[in-house]
């Protein structure tokens, strides 16, 4: 399948800025079912950004606005073409040893209640590939879809107490099992095809874990499946604040508000 992407990032500051620096991970990777067709990212600086590979091999531009200003706007769109590999992800360079994925952060660290979860599951499936689908069920039934009831620093631990959050929380929470369970896992960025092919204000997220005699597979827990042909992989790293897919910083200006829009929809043949 051929998705067109369109993903706006936007900052309104209340004063003007006297410049300011974004680290964009917006460029989707490229592996066995996933061909970067076509892609352009138009932002204020993007000529002259510094471009390079980071430690999981993720592609990365830093761009700077110079100059008084009073926003800055993003745009990156473009092509993909996507197969459905059930979630199975071959042919990533990612350069990061697969054990540096059992690192829990701040976001995934395990609560007594994550590990109990873990644990129980763990008790019902043996089998590596059995035991993420138990965990990715149990995530979806414990965490229940609501936008706006966490932030970006809501912790998976947080997520899970409340019962409540988006896809952040819900890969968070798979990673934070995973790890404890001894399964690497690492944190996904990307995008995925919405219900009636709506905008959305966000892209999506999502966990894989490295299942032995299979490699790296994907697990949507908000959605409860696996990654199909709707999904588009764009970045990976250990949590959600690794990976943001806009982050920067500015000199001046008092405070900044930052709206997103996010297309995804099949592309004309």
């Amino acid at each position: 399948m051929k998705l067109h992407i369109r993903h706006e990032t936007r900052y309104d500051y209340e004063t003007s800025v006297r410049s300011s620096i974004q680290r964009l991970h917006l460029t989707p990777s490229a592996f066995a079912t996933q061909k970067l067709l076509s892609w352009n990212i138009e932002a204020p600086g993007i000529d002259k950004a510094l471009i390079y590979r980071d430690g999981f091999g993720n592609q990365v531009h830093v761009i700077t606005s110079q100059g008084a200003h009073d926003h800055v706007m993003v745009v990156a769109q473009g092509v993909v073409e996507v197969e459905d590999a059930a979630g199975l992800v071959r042919g990533l360079v990612c350069p990061a040893p697969d054990n540096v994925f059992l690192r829990q952060t701040t976001a995934t660290e395990p609560s007594p209640a994550l590990v109990e979860l873990a644990r129980s599951a763990a008790a019902r499936q043996q089998k590596p590939l059995d035991l993420a689908h138990e965990l990715m069920r149990e995530i979806h039934g414990r965490i229940v879809y609501q936008i706006g009831v966490t932030h970006s620093h809501t912790t998976a631990a947080e997520a899970l107490a409340d019962g409540k959050g988006v896809c952040q929380d819900h890969a968070h929470a798979m990673l934070s099992a995973l790890r404890f369970l001894g399964v690497p896992g690492r944190y996904v960025t990307g995008y995925l095809v919405t219900e009636g092919m709506l905008p959305a204000t966000a892209s999506h997220a999502w966990a894989e874990a490295l299942i032995p005699q299979l490699g790296w597979v994907g697990f949507d827990a908000a959605n409860c499946k696996c990654p199909t042909a709707d999904y588009v992989r764009v970045a990976t790293g250990l949590d959600a604040p690794g990976v943001v897919p806009v982050r920067g910083s500015r000199r001046g200006g008092e405070s900044e508000n930052m709206t997103v829009s996010v297309l995804v929809q099949p592309a004309e043949q």
